[in-house]
């Protein structure tokens, strides 16, 4: 049995490109609806979902996949009915007529992969565009589940769906469509950082303590705000502690959430070495979005996992959704975490963090002198993904030989390769400016255009600022759309080139955008700080 490098079997794989092809056909429908205001919000919802629970380390629950497929084909029932009232004719390609019962899931998802477009160039220009849907979708959602929605965005995630199921559209034209589903990652980044300031503060330069306390404790992860939000409300006053892990750390930096005296700090590291801290941690822990690693069968900590939202693994105990206007019940994960041992302490001592736009506006005029005096001399943009393998030391090793008068730009779980080394800070300003998740890599950009405005510059690319990326899933591929559009070149993104860039969209992106690989950190060091 082929497994990919997430650990998702092929029978699961492939009843994700079944439900991406669901949603093509919906898609066709609802953009249609659209034109003659008959769109249906629960089809935008369920587009959005569909996308987010495909992406990596998100969902390995084949059932949940299923689900969502048959609930995919009554609504495409629903719209063709809809459609038929209006007196509209619907486009009757294979994804807007497929209606195959359960049965034929597994083998309909074979044929309907990304292998099916022949021209190996086309095909990795759609890929690309989809793995952007998928990104831009899961901060869609996030954004949604606090109460904020644009319709021009579901609008867009749409249309591009339409186009990758079309059959004429040339390489020039899938590249400017690449372009635009960056532009819309742009808005859909905006729109997430609304719901989440509006909600709960803008972030603030916060210290968040490493180390355990002796109460029993519930270790949350993902990305999802409005979960965090309704456990640290379900377990105030219950002697429970919360403890963040991985993308869930920036919580800590918001406001509204340091009412809460059990928020207790942050356990752990990066997503991948999660089967041993969830080992030690001991109590249970909340999956609110990507990233699962699968557990090892003789794993002790597998009946102390939940999901919830787009998560899902066979065996681990799913959260139902919030129903309209009551908050999610996380009450069974509460009692569960009394039964069960305070964590074992891993590690002690503190990191700093909560370097958003606004907070580093806030010291824009320390900023900007330490840049004139030459106290700064140039700022690394280290965003992205982390991962288990032995390359991605790289950026540990890269960081770490940073000359003093650099600073690191971070956002996204790339960072635990660094925020805890003891790199030190210019001027009272820490060398680590930690924006947040991987979606806060809008506030990079912020910055970078702020900073452009007060140098009076012409051209972002003037600024002093080296792009170093790591990717792993979807979300880093938006973000680095997302930077494409606004005119960023010369990025480096490692610790390899995608593999479903063919080699001739490769070329195009080395040409046009300058992106390139990493080689070694000294190398790289040497030709890009010096």
């Amino acid at each position: 049995m082929s497994i990919g490098v997430c650990g998702k079997d092929p029978e699961t794989a492939n009843h994700m490109d079944l439900l991406i092809y669901v949603c093509k056909g919906l898609a066709v429908m609802q953009q249609a609806l659209r034109q003659q205001q008959l769109a249906r919000p629960a089809v935008d919802h369920f587009i959005m979902d569909a996308l987010f629970c495909t992406i990596t380390n998100a969902n390995f629950d084949v059932a949940s996949i299923a689900a969502r497929i048959t609930r995919g084909v009554e609504l495409k029932h629903e719209l063709s009915e809809a459609a038929a009232a209006a007196g509209l004719a619907i486009q009757p390609i294979g994804e807007v007529r497929w209606a195959g019962p359960p049965a034929s899931y597994a083998r309909v998802g074979k044929l309907v992969g990304v292998l099916q477009a022949t021209n190996e160039d086309i095909r990795s220009l759609k890929e690309l565009v989809i793995y952007g849907l998928k990104g831009m979708a899961a901060y869609a959602e996030h954004a949604f589940n606090l109460g904020f929605a644009d319709d021009a965005i579901h609008a867009f995630i749409q249309h591009a769906l339409v186009e990758t199921t079309r059959q004429d559209l040339t390489a020039d034209e899938l590249v400017a469509l690449v372009l635009e589903t960056g532009q819309w990652g742009v808005t859909t980044m905006a729109l997430l950082d609304q719901a989440n300031t509006t909600r709960y503060g803008n972030p603030e330069i916060t210290t968040v303590h490493l180390g355990t306390r002796n109460n029993p404790a519930i270790l949350i992860s993902g990305h999802d705000l409005k979960d965090i939000e309704e456990l640290l409300d379900q377990t105030a006053g219950t002697g429970v502690d919360v403890y963040t892990h991985s993308e869930m750390l920036p919580a800590h930096y918001y406001p509204a959430f340091k009412k809460h005296s059990h928020l207790a700090g942050n356990y752990g590291n990066a997503w991948w070495k999660q089967r041993e801290e969830f080992e030690s941690f001991n109590g249970p822990v909340v999956f609110t979005t990507n990233c699962i690693v699968p557990p090892l069968d003789n794993a002790g900590y597998k009946d102390r996992i939940y999901t919830t939202g787009a998560a899902g693994f066979p065996g681990f105990i799913h959260l139902p959704a919030r129903a309209d206007g009551h908050t999610k019940d996380f009450s069974q994960v509460i009692a569960h975490a009394k039964r069960c041992a305070p964590p074992t302490e891993i590690e002690t001592g503190s990191i700093v963090g909560g370097f958003a736009h606004a907070q580093v506006m806030a010291l824009a005029d320390q900023v900007v002198e330490a840049v004139k005096t030459k106290a700064i001399r140039k700022f690394v943009v280290m965003a992205g993904c982390d991962g288990r393998m032995k390359s991605r030391n790289y950026y540990g090793d890269f960081a770490a030989g940073l000359p003093q008068d650099t600073v690191i730009l971070t956002a996204g779980c790339a960072k635990y390769r660094y925020n805890k080394l003891q790199l030190g800070d210019i001027g009272g300003i820490p060398r680590v400016l930690d924006a947040g998740q991987c979606n806060d890599s809008y506030s990079l950009a912020l910055i970078a255009l702020k900073l452009k405005e007060v140098f009076k510059l012409d051209d972002i690319n003037e600024l002093p600022i080296v792009y170093n990326i790591a990717w792993y899933e979807q979300k880093a591929v938006i973000v680095l759309l997302a930077l494409l559009h606004l005119g960023v070149k010369n990025i480096h993104l490692g610790p390899t080139l995608p593999a479903f860039l063919s080699p001739n969209v490769a070329k195009v992106l080395v040409d046009n955008f300058g992106i390139s690989s990493i080689s070694t950190p000294e190398d790289d060091l040497a030709a890009w700080i010096a």
